[in-house]
């Protein structure tokens, strides 16, 4: 699997657009989109104005076929429109996951 984290920060009062945004591109953009797996969107807790976005691909080639499509990039720039700063990304191949939960002592 291949995946980016992104660092947002969203203008004055725009956290809730951006959410919002993220929810539409989930329902959507992302059903068109071969390799999409996941998207995760979290508030940074060390700093609360900062979002941290996590997104999932099957494979590096999914991931960079998306990045270069002309409808991501308009997409993206909605979402750009809504944030103080260019995103930083952090893009690389996952080399673990783990899901579900343990009992306790297993």
């Amino acid at each position: 699997m291949f995946g980016t984290i992104a660092h947002l920060r969203p203008k004055a009062g725009q956290e809730q657009a951006v959410v919002a945004y993220l929810e539409e591109w989930e329902r959507l953009r992302r059903p068109k989109i071969k390799g999409s797996v996941a998207e995760y969107l979290y508030r940074s807790e060390k700093n609360p104005g900062d979002l941290i976005m996590a997104v999932v691909f099957q494979d590096r080639e999914s991931y960079y076929a998306n990045a270069a499509d002309p409808e991501q990039d308009r997409s993206y720039r909605q979402l750009r429109a809504l944030l103080e700063t260019d995103p930083t990304w952090e893009d690389g191949e996952i080399i673990g996951a783990h899901y579900g939960t343990r009992e306790a002592g297993s």
